[in-house]
């Protein structure tokens, strides 16, 4: 079987609905392929979020896993971590999230879990695209009453909001706390609002109505202005923005002022490291992570551990070396001992139960991080040409790293879900970046071009 992955990127197959490689066809193709690699007889969850076209893929995938055989379970709109949940605690072979994250409503995507709850690494899927191919399948199609059922699980929701609330401390209640939350008109629409008010918070839940369409369109985690203003509107304690699929939070203090990922994992680590509850004595994070959260850990005798970009290679890297805290800039935060993936709705109950024990509000927790001077810049490009093919540009990204040292970092790579070439310049001065980062654009244009 080949061993090149070229559908899967960093988080799944993604794109526009009904433009390869987001079609109903691939869809029937990959359903028939996680049936065969999991099991005939077995079962597969189906989940997804809010967006027009899951109803569409939803009935493709479904279709694919029957064919070989094997049942589904669907679950309707639930967070991707819930969907994680459900596929464990189900018993089932796999889990199939339908979902773009955080992309507009236009696009779509799907990603897997295997039993466990956890992505599949490269590997696996590099094999469920070789059984995908053309004629493989074909001949091993179920017949007659071998064909798989299909079923709802009307409790997913119920299940979840229940698994959530483990999450959070059985000695500690949200009583007298005010929360913003933005679902983004996404999958976390009826449980993030549901959670927090189940354990005493007065709720301002915004993103609560999808039609299909408005999933991410000005709200949510990468439009959080709207959260940071509703946070002041109505003197709230804290405030949430989720994205599509609600596997990752961006947070407001009590003034409207943006929280980012880095912030949170540095507030955790150091609560969780302060209860001895982090494990291996460090945090897993990601080569976009500020340099100050690693000053932040060093500071109180913790490791930062970086990984490639994607919060699947975070999970492997503390999967491997047995740690219990990691995530991304981004948002996505992950809590091994509360899930198997990265869950907004774990994050802000985590953040929330660091409030309560403490005493003390959001602004005052970040202070523990200064944040170095961070510069990023996306630059469309026509194709993917690998760096080291491009001397130009390699030559000027060696340059700035020598004039940085030890007090910067200068991270190039391409995006994992689009046609994109990512820049992140850091370091002490912003406008010497600013100058670096025009020097590496300019090269990247000129090598590249734009599509």
């Amino acid at each position: 079987m080949a061993s090149e992955r070229r559908l899967f990127g960093t988080d799944g197959i993604r794109g526009p609905a009904n433009l390869h490689p987001m079609t109903p066809e691939v869809a029937l193709r990959l359903g028939m392929a996680v049936a065969a690699h999991f099991g005939r007889r077995g079962s597969v969850v189906i989940g997804k979020d809010t967006r027009l076209s899951g109803y569409m893929f939803e009935t493709a995938l479904a279709s694919g896993v029957c064919a070989m055989g094997a049942e589904v379970m669907l679950v309707g709109p639930l967070p991707t971590p819930g969907i994680a949940y459900i596929t464990r605690s189900m018993r089932a072979d796999a889990g199939v999230v339908i979902s773009a994250s955080h992309n507009p409503f236009a696009d779509n995507g799907i990603k897997l879990f295997a039993a466990d709850g956890f992505k599949l690494p490269d590997e696996v899927e590099a094999h469920l695209e070789a059984l995908m191919a053309p004629g493989v399948l074909d001949d091993q199609v179920a017949r007659g009453a071998e064909i798989g059922r299909a079923v709802r699980i009307d409790d997913a929701a119920g299940r979840y909001i229940t698994q959530l609330k483990y999450a959070f401390p059985a000695e500690l209640k949200l009583d007298g706390l005010k929360v913003v939350v933005d679902c983004a008109h996404g999958a976390a629409y009826k449980v993030a609002p549901a959670v927090l008010r189940e354990l005493g918070a007065e709720v301002i839940a915004l993103g609560v109505a999808p039609d299909g369409l408005n999933i991410n369109d000005r709200c949510g985690a990468v439009h959080p202005d709207r959260m940071c203003a509703a946070v002041r509107e109505h003197a709230a304690d804290l405030g949430v923005a989720l994205d599509g699929d609600a596997d990752r939070a961006v947070f407001s203090d009590r003034h409207g002022k943006l929280v980012d990922g880095d912030a949170i994992l540095a507030i955790c680590a150091r609560e969780l490291h302060a209860r001895g509850a982090l494990r291996g004595g460090a945090v897993v994070a990601t080569i976009m992570s500020n340099l100050g959260l690693a000053r932040c850990l060093r500071d109180v005798g913790l490791e930062l551990v970086r990984t490639p970009v994607g919060d699947r290679y975070v999970v492997e890297a503390m999967r491997s070396g047995g740690y219990n805290l990691g995530g991304e800039q981004s948002g996505h935060v992950v809590f091994l001992d509360h899930g198997t993936t990265g869950d907004g709705v774990v994050a802000a109950l985590q953040v929330l139960a660091i409030l309560q024990r403490s005493g003390r509000p959001l602004d005052d927790l970040t202070r523990v991080m200064t944040r170095y001077p961070q510069l990023l810049q996306a630059i469309t490009v026509a194709e993917r040409i690998p760096l080291e093919l491009l001397p130009g540009l390699s030559g000027v990204i060696r340059g700035v790293e020598h004039e940085l040292g030890s007090e910067g970092r200068v991270v190039v790579r391409y995006s994992g879900t689009e046609a994109k070439l990512r820049i992140m310049l850091e370091g002490p001065d912003q406008d010497r970046l600013e100058q670096y980062l025009g020097r590496i654009a300019e090269a990247a244009r000129r090598e590249l071009g734009s599509a």
